[in-house]
């Protein structure tokens, strides 16, 4: 059957700091791509850290020092570089900040969104709320109050997070990702066809795009005619 847009997923983990830097120059290269109408890009979860316990109190960088088994100066000027290259890119890292939290909520949330229609949305907003607004996006009422501001229903997020609601949406997703021999994040799939690993740059997201495109449109051509609509009855029995 005929696919409607072609497919981009995009796994990736809200604590990785490429995730947001890849999300900068994929999404410079779908503006650049004549085609972008014609693709639909859903976000997948993955976790990086799947056991790792919520502790406002530990600030990032002495986390990664214990983590990695390296000196705290050495894990705070890995960030720094970091900050460097997010500037680039348009994307305030302040690793000061950054709470260190368990990011399954946090999925359960954007798939929530993506119910919603606001997938994209959701993932941006968390994504600078975790690493440029210090928040914890752990805590219910952090996340209830980025979806008011995505013009998401409250009280419906409010139930579903309270309760088990897209754990296994979140628990696929990964899942899926390990059966595709995902081992890092971001990981990019085009029309289950083409990946691509990692926050490459964005020419190469935009070859990968076109050539997925090419293919994409000779397996799901265009009516060889425009239609120009008019007063109809249809097979379900309506006129109008």
């Amino acid at each position: 059957m005929p696919s409607e847009r072609m497919t981009v997923e995009i796994w990736s983990d809200v604590a990785c700091p490429f995730c947001l830097l890849g999300k900068r120059k994929f999404g410079r290269a779908l503006e650049q791509f004549a085609g972008r109408d014609d693709v639909e890009v859903v976000w997948k979860s993955f976790q990086l850290q799947p056991g790792l316990r919520t502790d406002p109190t530990v600030r990032l960088h002495e986390y990664l020092a214990k983590v990695k088994g390296m000196d705290p100066r050495m894990a705070r000027q890995m960030n720094e570089q970091l900050a460097a290259a997010g500037a680039q890119q348009g994307v305030a890292f302040d690793f000061d900040r950054v709470v260190v939290a368990n990011t399954f909520r946090a999925h359960r949330f954007m798939h929530f969104a993506r119910a919603h229609g606001r997938q994209d949305e959701a993932t941006e907003r968390v994504f600078r709320a975790y690493f440029s607004e210090g928040r914890n996006v752990d805590d219910l009422a952090t996340l209830l109050d980025l979806g008011a501001e995505l013009g998401l229903d409250r009280d419906a997020l409010s139930a579903a997070l309270e309760s088990d609601a897209y754990t296994k949406d979140v628990n696929h997703d990964i899942d899926e990702a390990r059966q595709l021999g995902v081992r890092g994040v971001p990981f990019f799939v085009f029309d289950r066809k083409y990946a691509v690993s990692g926050a490459q740059e964005s020419p190469l997201f935009l070859e990968v795009l076109e050539k997925a495109h090419v293919e994409w449109r000779e397996a799901n051509p265009k009516p060889p005619f425009e239609v120009v609509g008019g007063a109809a009855c249809t097979v379900d029995g309506g006129c109008a």
